[in-house]
């Protein structure tokens, strides 16, 4: 049974950092593409970063380009989220995704819902 636990969330004010944590388990050889994103309230569930962990190939939403920066701990199959300058805009909660394609692909779209099969629970960020 696939399991996605995040952790990490908290209150921050504008310019700190938070560090996110989403531990997987489940597949067997650990998942090869990830993601993480967010959703403010009254909004729709946003594609903020994803990763294929093969070669660390990254894809980034425009907004978090520059502060946000995804990467991963294959041996404790662990995905992170680093959060560098935080503005009251990156107030959500916050998911880690995870998908069975074992490939590359050029069609892949790590910021995509609908790439992601499996989800966590989410992880609160508030920035004031």
């Amino acid at each position: 049974q696939v399991q996605l636990v995040e952790s990490g969330g908290g209150s921050v004010q504008a310019g700190r950092s938070l560090r996110l944590s989403c531990v997987a388990s489940g597949v067997t050889g650990g998942f090869r593409w990830m993601g993480w994103f967010r959703q403010a309230s009254g909004k729709g569930r946003e594609g903020v970063a994803g990763i294929f962990t093969e070669d660390d190939y990254t894809k980034y939403a425009d907004s978090v380009k520059g502060r946000f920066t995804i990467s991963h701990d294959n041996a404790r199959n662990t995905l992170f989220l680093q959060m560098d300058d935080l503005k009251p805009e990156d107030t959500a909660l916050y998911y880690c995704a995870s998908t069975d394609a074992r490939n590359w692909s050029p069609l892949a779209r790590p910021l995509a819902e609908s790439w992601y099969k499996f989800w966590g629970q989410g992880t609160q960020v508030t920035v004031s």
